[in-house]
Formats: structure tokens, sequence, C-alpha cells
């Protein structure tokens, strides 16, 4: 399986990369900076320096198809503007990167398409946080309304709090509304190698917590037909 992840520095990436490259996969990290190349190069990726927030569609399915070595399978939107980004950059990465991977992906006849979102979207943001986090939940909101329209294979992950503990190995996987928690940013990673091992989950948006439910199961609970 080859695997692309846009925002492939990010810390859920990196543990992903770290996961598919020691089954023996090919994964490829889009990136900005070229210095953060030799970090996914260090554990199995290979890296790909581009800007996806001025990158056009057509140039990046071209990358897609010829740049990554061998066919993708899958990519994985995991970009996102982080902390401390102004509400410009909430659009233009966290909704129109995904946005522009979407159309490259459908260009170069790629299917499957997971995509990293956040609990809140879909749903009016919290007037008791600030303007930056609602354009934060509007972009992410958009961001599935766009792949949730396209003739894909997509599923959407949306994670509760994020935190840097170690991997449990078990969560709470749900369809919408499961409800606010926290989970490990390894536990996601776990998560979304599953899906790419798990085609028969197609076209679903799941959200994501701590649990008792050992990965597999929980998402085995979701394939097609079940």
């Amino acid at each position: 399986m080859h695997v692309v992840i846009a925002g492939g520095h990010g810390q859920i990436a990196l543990l992903l990369t770290e996961i598919l490259a020691a089954e023996g996969h090919s994964v490829t990290g889009l990136i900005r900076k070229p210095e953060q190349s030799e970090d996914i190069a260090a554990i199995g990726g290979r890296p790909i320096v581009i800007d996806l927030e001025q990158a056009d569609a057509e140039h990046l399915a071209g990358l897609l198809a010829s740049e990554t070595g061998d066919a993708v399978d899958a990519v994985v939107f995991a970009a996102g503007a982080g902390p401390g980004s102004g509400a410009a950059r909430k659009d233009t990465v966290d909704r129109a990167a995904s946005v522009l991977l979407a159309d490259a992906a459908e260009r170069a006849g790629i299917r499957r398409f997971l995509q990293i979102s956040s609990m809140g979207a879909g749903t009016a943001p919290d007037p008791s946080r600030d303007e930056v986090w609602a354009a934060y939940i509007e972009a992410k909101t958009a961001a599935e309304d766009d792949l949730r329209a396209r003739d894909l294979d997509w599923v959407i992950l949306r994670p509760g709090a994020l935190t840097d503990d170690d991997p449990t190995g078990t969560v709470q996987l749900g369809e919408p509304p499961l409800g606010r928690g926290q989970v490990t940013r390894a536990d996601v990673a776990a998560v979304l190698a599953e899906l790419l091992r798990t085609p028969a989950v197609s076209r679903k948006v799941l959200e994501l917590r701590g649990g008792d439910d050992p990965v597999a199961d929980a998402v085995a609970a979701f394939t097609t037909g079940t």
C-alpha cells in the first residue's frame, strides 16, 4: 500500500508514517518546509516539499501521479494551520488545502481519502470561544461538506481533545454525536492506520475519543453491511 499524507510533519502524521512504514508500506509526506524532510526520512517515509496554500490541483495531481514513485492507494489529509495561526489561515489550510487535495486525488484517480477533522465540526461554533476557534470549526465543516459531496471512498475522522499520552490501544469510535472526550494522538494514528487497512469502511463520519474497544474491533464495527 502506498499512502500520501498531507501535513506530513504533524504529530499524528509522523506517528501514522511510523506505523505504516514499519509494516512495509510506502508513505509519502507532503510538507511545506524543506528542513522537515529529515524527520520523515528517518522513520521510513519519503518527503515531498510543496506548499498546499500556493499549489494548484493540476500540479498536485501530477505530483501524486509521477513523483511519488509508485501508484498511490490512499491519501490522508492531516494538515492544519496549527496553534497561533489566525482565522485567515484556518480557511486556507484547514478548508482550502483539503479541497485542493481532494481535487488532485480525483484527477489522479485516487479514490481512498481519509480526512482528519475535529469534534465540533458540522455544528455551529461554540459562542463562548473566540473568533479564531469559530473560523477553525467553520473551515473544518466546509472541508467535510466538500468531501462528502465527492464520489470518493472517503472517511472523515473527528478526534476529541488531543493528548500526547502513550497509546492505549483502545478507543471509542462512533457516528456523531458521540460526545466530547480526550484521545491520544497515538491512538488517532492507530485508528487511521486501521481504516487504511479496512477499505470496507467508507463514506462515514466517525467521532473518536478514548474508550475500551480495541482499535481493530472499533473500526471493524463500521464495515459496510454491518
